[in-house]
């Protein structure tokens, strides 16, 4: 009896296993006609300063003034140190930035989209901001409050990019068959990607809110699935020297494994020179950065940047 048990239960267990795999599959190995293996995984680089040095005065200002980001910044109440701090530095640097809360929250204006589900979060910002500004912004930028974006970078590096074409950019990583944008390294959209994304969303049988599998995936992996049945994929971002510019890690973690990995070569093993962003960071880390980045300047040095990206109008940018 007890032998027939232990057969039973280890039955259930491997019967149960194999479910999960099956499911998991399914939602996985999706497309828009298209099979995972047909698409080969992209990395796009940064334009070339030279070519942007060969432009005319007046391409390089309607250039400019035409790359418009809105920022989506995903938060709930007990991030309100970090909430606080993006407020406060990197988000001035939007042409608009909006923060889109689980819940109503009297401290900071916020759009309250009443759940905590981050899946159901990022979904529901996506639409909204789809409804609101498919007319006047042509690119969107997507973080958590613990990452920390040079936003005059992610313009530069979107500067040569049609924006009518469907982009999904960032940090990828590969989980089985499945490409996406870790979400911790921020995940920027074009508007035609975006136009595709809020197209799917309406159709629970490709881009479900709950999803249909036993366990639940990460709110990044959700959307990389939705974004696949439309036929956007994930792209790699990286300079022109093939690092990422999109960081998962903070600065100092990525020094410190670079200190272990090339002793040599520390800020060369570390970091793009045109990064456009870090995560990890704590609210105090986030002020470093600003600090950093847009304050400290060695006197009588002059930058011959080709352009510069004017902060939005009445904004008290850095």
């Amino acid at each position: 009896m007890t032998s027939e048990s232990s057969s039973f239960v280890k039955g259930m267990v491997l019967g149960g296993a194999f479910c999960m795999l099956v499911t998991l599959l399914g939602h996985i190995k999706v497309g828009h006609g298209t099979k995972a293996r047909d698409h080969e995984h992209h990395h796009i680089h940064a334009p070339d300063k030279e070519d942007v040095l060969n432009l005319s005065e007046g391409e390089r200002m309607e250039l400019s003034k035409s790359i418009r980001v809105y920022c989506i910044i995903l938060v709930k109440p007990k991030d309100l140190g970090h909430w606080a701090a993006a407020k406060e530095t990197w988000s001035k640097h939007c042409d608009k930035a909006e923060f889109y809360s689980s819940e109503n929250v009297k401290v900071f204006n916020s759009v309250a989209l009443n759940t905590k589900d981050m899946w159901v979060m990022m979904r529901k910002a996506y639409k909204m901001t789809y409804e609101r500004y498919k007319d006047e912004f042509s690119w969107f930028f997507l973080a958590y409050p613990t990452t920390f974006a040079i936003i005059e970078n992610l313009k530069y590096f979107l500067l040569r990019k049609d924006p009518s074409q469907p982009f999904y950019i960032g940090h990828t990583v590969k989980s089985g068959d499945l490409e996406y944008v870790d979400g911790e390294g921020g995940i920027v959209l074009s508007i035609e990607s975006l136009r595709r994304l809020s197209s799917v969303l309406e159709d629970p049988n490709k881009c479900p809110e709950q999803g249909g599998m036993i366990w639940k995936l990460a709110e990044d992996k959700q959307l990389a699935i939705c974004l696949k049945y439309t036929g956007v994929f994930a792209e790699n971002a990286e300079d022109s020297e093939g690092k990422d510019v999109f960081n998962t890690k903070s600065v100092g973690t990525l020094i410190k494994e670079a200190m272990a990995t090339h002793p040599q070569q520390v800020v060369d093993g570390c970091c793009s020179d045109m990064a456009i962003t870090f995560s990890g960071l704590s609210p105090n880390h986030m002020h470093v950065m600003m600090y950093g980045v847009y304050r400290l300047r060695p006197y009588g040095h002059t930058y011959s940047d080709a352009l510069v990206f004017l902060p939005p109008e009445g904004s008290d940018n850095d």
